[in-house]
């Protein structure tokens, strides 16, 4: 069995963001996976909570280190809803997801409703 032991890496993501913003092109693709980037961010922090390694989650859901680190691999993989369950269960936490309404949308939203209503 392989070591289940977890070894944080050190990772400065402020210090990173900071010279990565200075590349072109960078702001905006960083700024189109923010959902993704958060997703990531909140699986990495609850598996490193309950101190579990990527071996340890995959093996907790039955699948291969390789696929756990695909899954944490923010806008590489589109994972299932079921696969997010696993996962979620693996580290000890149940998967919520919601629909946040973006307000500037719902105006627009309104808007267009209020049109169709009027006829």
């Amino acid at each position: 069995m392989a070591d289940l032991k977890y070894k944080p890496v050190s990772h400065d993501h402020e210090a990173f963001l900071k010279k990565a913003s200075k590349r072109k092109g960078f702001r905006k693709a960083y700024g189109d996976l923010e959902e993704e980037y958060r997703l990531t961010r909140e699986m990495l922090a609850a598996r490193s909570k309950f101190g579990l390694t990527q071996e340890a989650v995959a093996e907790l859901m039955g699948t291969t280190k390789s696929a756990v680190s695909r899954l944490e691999a923010a806008g590489k993989h589109a994972p299932s809803l079921t696969t997010l369950k696993k996962y979620a269960r693996a580290v000890g936490c149940r998967l919520e997801i919601k629909l946040v309404p973006n307000t500037r949308l719902a105006k627009r939203s309104t808007r267009v409703a209020k049109k169709q209503a009027a006829g």
